[in-house]
């Protein structure tokens, strides 16, 4: 057996990370105050389980060994043992910091506490425990069994050696693993912010409808999914959190402001596929036609792809990570074709910032503004590669 690992919060997001730690050989040990969650990521594990047996991706006994590596706790003492403790709980601070500071009195103090969070702050989580040292940010992402990137992010009081530690455990695990500084979002759900935001803006101006706006970046963007079709596939309860979390953050940068559209769904529950209405309704078999006008469609999209190369190379100029794994990150971490950086470079650096100044001329909003990298880059001849 390779580590004890703990896994605090049962839903998918525990259960898969759950999977992945025992599928490569640790004991893990799953602990929720709920035994009806509990029981719930048990029974999702062993009929994720059986679908990889069905498409012949493990063998009977690999499947049983796995599941023997798996045990359930509902007193957080059991994980006294751990040398890992992943936490996915819910995206509050406060709640957070609660559970770790709990976790300091129970485990052993070579033991690494981490957190999955999506967008809250590492550093503060931190706070709540005397070994400020040893806590860390390990994001995965959904699903976790068959989603390749992990971003490790140390926060400015996590240790060398913990992140050492941390980093060859998930790439161990076959995990495509990156590191981010710890700001807001990290690397993914900041650079793909302007997907969501930028999209719903277009839709908002009258521009273009959800179908026309999702069939730009799918005809043109490759992208497996439109913007709406996705915020729909993830929820638009927890796309919305992230995007007021990260706006919040980022003491109200227009960059991330998130909008009235989102606001209205949120506050309806129409959450997307989960509650069969979202963007889209999934009541009925017909979905709307796009409108494939070449022009608009080459509108939408260069709109779009400006915001999220300038968001890269903003996280480029300001050391968010390196140029490869930010990169990396978008195309293990959201199926991008291809790097936001490289694409810029396809693109033409030229033809980026004159979309982004053209867009802050016409609307007069700071949500425009081109890097500084950009500009500098664009200045000088040069590219990103």
């Amino acid at each position: 057996m390779k580590l004890t690992v703990g896994i605090i919060g049962t839903g998918a997001m525990g259960a898969g990370i759950a999977q992945v730690a025992a599928s490569n050989g640790c004991k893990v040990l799953m602990y929720d105050t709920s035994k009806e969650m509990l029981t719930k990521a048990v029974d999702n594990i062993g009929s994720s389980l059986q679908k990889l047996l069905e498409k012949n991706k493990l063998k009977v006994e690999e499947k049983n060994t796995i599941f023997n590596h798996i045990s359930v706790h509902s007193q957080m003492h059991d994980l006294a043992a751990c040398d890992l403790i992943i936490e996915a709980i819910v995206e509050d601070l406060t709640i957070k910091k609660g559970v770790f500071s709990s976790l300091e009195e129970i485990v052993r103090p070579d033991c690494i506490l981490a957190s999955n969070t999506s967008s809250l702050s590492i550093a503060s989580i931190a706070a709540a425990c005397k070994q400020k040292e040893r806590v860390i940010g390990i994001h995965f992402f959904n699903p976790a069994v068959l989603m390749p990137l992990v971003e490790i992010i140390p926060s400015l009081t996590t240790s060398e050696e913990v992140f050492n530690r941390s980093y060859a455990i998930i790439k161990d695990w076959g995990k495509v693993t990156v590191k981010a500084k710890d700001t807001p979002g990290f690397i993914v759900n900041r650079l793909a912010r302007p997907f969501y935001g930028e999209a719903i803006k277009i839709y908002e101006e009258g521009m273009a409808d959800f179908a026309t706006i999702d069939y730009a970046m799918k005809s043109l963007g490759e992208f497996k999914m439109g913007p709406f079709e996705l915020m729909d596939f993830i929820g638009n309860d927890v796309n919305y959190r992230v995007t007021e979390t990260v706006w919040q953050q980022f003491f109200y940068d227009p960059r991330y402001r998130p909008t009235l559209t989102q606001k209205r769904l949120f506050e309806a529950g129409l959450f997307g596929r989960k509650t069969n209405k979202g963007y889209y309704d999934y009541n009925t078999a017909e979905m709307p036609q796009p409108n494939t006008s070449p022009e608009l469609l080459q509108k939408i999209f260069l709109r779009i792809i400006a915001m999220l190369i300038n968001e890269a190379a903003e996280a480029l100029f300001l050391q968010i990570g390196t140029r490869e794994d930010l990169d990396l990150a978008m195309e293990k971490g959201v199926n991008y074709k291809k790097g936001l950086l490289k694409w810029a470079d396809e693109i033409g650096l030229d033809i980026i910032l004159n979309e982004l100044n053209s867009l802050h001329h016409w609307f007069g909003d700071d949500r425009y503004r081109a890097s500084v990298l950009l500009k500098q880059k664009v200045k000088e001849g040069s590219r990103f590669y």
